[in-house]
């Protein structure tokens, strides 16, 4: 144990923090730079151990954050980590200079960045470690990192300081390393099938897509407001009608909407859209696409998550309202009549606002607080009420039901689908019952958009939209329960 090591452990942070400041000014005072021009890397700490054989006489240049340190007279092993991994590097007096070798003995601390260069040779232990001839300090670190044995347990301080996260615990790097696979084979799928990848508004004149309490913010040259985007759902449609006929987003949306495990109000959707197919079809995309994917990330298709095992290999189950509540529920039959359904949604505490809600939306209503949370193998809902879903097609067989589908995995919604409503005279129908039902106090509700109507009247062909939340498939593939865990920065209570 480093004298710096000892004194660490009796003195606080604060105190610590005091002690690393003094240093820099001692070395400023001595002409030295804490922080310095960047100097040459030839490979990552990996990329050099895996070059090891005893021949080898390559004088490799690597860097990295100092772990730990351990000081024995005349020489020292420290531990770096760059973006590869680890690496041990051994420093003596008589390779270095006595000089060098006391000035980084006085002035490295753990968290300092480190730069060396040496040979590689392999210790009485078999460790492959570097063999250092040069070595320079070129970043201080003003504070000590977490404790080592532990990592950072802290989860206010890891989700506020995420760099503090990912330079203390290996397996939040490993989860968000994991996220941006996830992304890439996502984006790589859709553009293997001929889809074309836009970018459109976050900011919106009239919020719309989805059925969500927007932002406001106001603009101030144009003297206006605007809302931050709850779905890209209207401006990719209008993409379709302009004849891009595959297209899709990886985008940022924004609901005004309480915070919890699986709620963000800042999340990440893929949203895409598919000329001449519905939602039928959707559902076969969907599935042989995430199990395509999972397959790709974690090499099989049964993944624990939570106390569950989730199987991805086989058959999506296929619901609707009425079997899920029969099946995950001891109601019956009789229960779900007209006569009786209000009943059993005072039982349960269930209240509609809207005193005519159709027997679809109390079926709905139940399915969402009693069944839901059962749906743990991956399970594609159908027959949605129409009154729910003002932006899809009527089922050609029941105009009351929707041309929709959700996917549920792990007790939460995946993905949402529908065949998209194109008739511009049910579609404004529908946004003035929406307008109606914000004038009844549902905040949630669509404004009545009428350049999109405009847009529907030059036409929009048959066409499947799909969006699909990225930040839970990525709880799902990374076997996390919160979302804020898979969300770099998420969004947090001030202090």
């Amino acid at each position: 144990m480093s004298n710096t090591d000892l004194v660490n452990e009796v003195l606080s942070l604060e105190e610590q923090y005091l002690v690393r400041v003094d240093k820099v000014k001692r070395m400023l005072a001595n002409g030295a730079q804490p922080w310095p021009q960047s100097l040459p890397v030839s490979h990552t700490t990996q990329q050099a151990l895996q070059e090891y054989c005893e021949d080898n006489q390559v004088n490799y240049q690597v860097a990295g954050r100092i772990l730990s340190m351990r000081w024995h007279g005349k020489t020292a092993f420290v531990n770096i980590q760059d973006r590869s991994g680890k690496m041990q590097v051994y420093l003596r007096e008589d390779a270095v200079g006595s000089e060098k070798f006391a000035w980084l003995q006085e002035f490295l601390d753990m968290g300092d960045f480190l730069w060396v260069a040496g040979v590689l040779f392999k210790t009485k232990t078999g460790e492959i470690t570097l063999r250092v001839n040069q070595a320079e300090l070129i970043s201080k670190c003003l504070h000590p990192l977490p404790e080592k044995f532990h990592g950072l347990t802290d989860v206010e301080i890891r989700y506020r300081q995420r760099y503090l996260d990912l330079i203390s615990n290996p397996e939040s790097k490993e989860r968000f390393l994991k996220r941006s696979r996830i992304i890439t084979l996502l984006r790589q799928y859709l553009t293997d099938l001929d889809f074309v990848e836009v970018e459109t508004p976050m900011l919106h004149p009239i919020p719309g897509g989805a059925l969500a309490k927007p932002f406001i913010t106001h603009h101030n040259a144009l003297d206006d407001d605007f809302y931050l985007r709850i779905a890209p759902e209207l401006y990719l449609k209008r993409l379709v009608i302009g004849g891009i006929e595959r297209v899709f987003e990886i985008n940022r949306n924004f609901r005004n909407e309480g915070v919890s495990t699986r709620h963000n109000p800042e999340f990440t959707m893929l949203e895409f859209y598919m000329a001449h197919q519905e939602y039928k079809f959707g559902m076969d995309l969907v599935e042989n696409m995430l199990r395509s994917i999972i397959q790709a990330v974690c090499g099989q298709t049964k993944l624990q998550f939570g106390k569950h095992e989730i199987d991805f290999g086989q058959k999506f189950e296929r619901l609707n309202l009425k079997s899920g509540i029969l099946k995950y529920t001891k109601l019956t039959e009789q229960d779900l009549l007209p006569n009786n359904i209000d009943q059993i949604l005072a039982k349960n505490n269930l209240v509609l606002t809207n005193k005519q809600a159709s027997l679809n939306e109390k079926l709905y209503l139940l399915f969402d607080e009693l069944v839901e949370p059962n749906l743990i193998q991956p399970t594609f809902l159908v027959d949605f009420p129409i009154e729910v879903s003002p932006l899809a097609k009527r089922d050609p067989q029941d105009p009351s039901i929707a041309s929709r589908y959700e996917l549920f995995i792990g007790g939460m919604e995946i993905a949402n689908a529908f065949s998209e409503l194109n008739d511009p005279f049910d579609q404004a129908s529908r946004f003035h019952d929406q307008v109606a039902s914000r004038g009844s106090g549902d905040d949630e509700a669509h404004h009545f958009d009428s350049d999109y109507i405009r847009a529907l009247e030059y036409g929009l062909p048959p066409t499947l939209g799909v969006g699909i939340g990225v930040d839970r498939l990525v709880m799902l593939l990374t076997n996390t329960t919160s979302i804020r865990d898979v969300i770099l920065f998420p969004t947090l209570k001030k202090k």
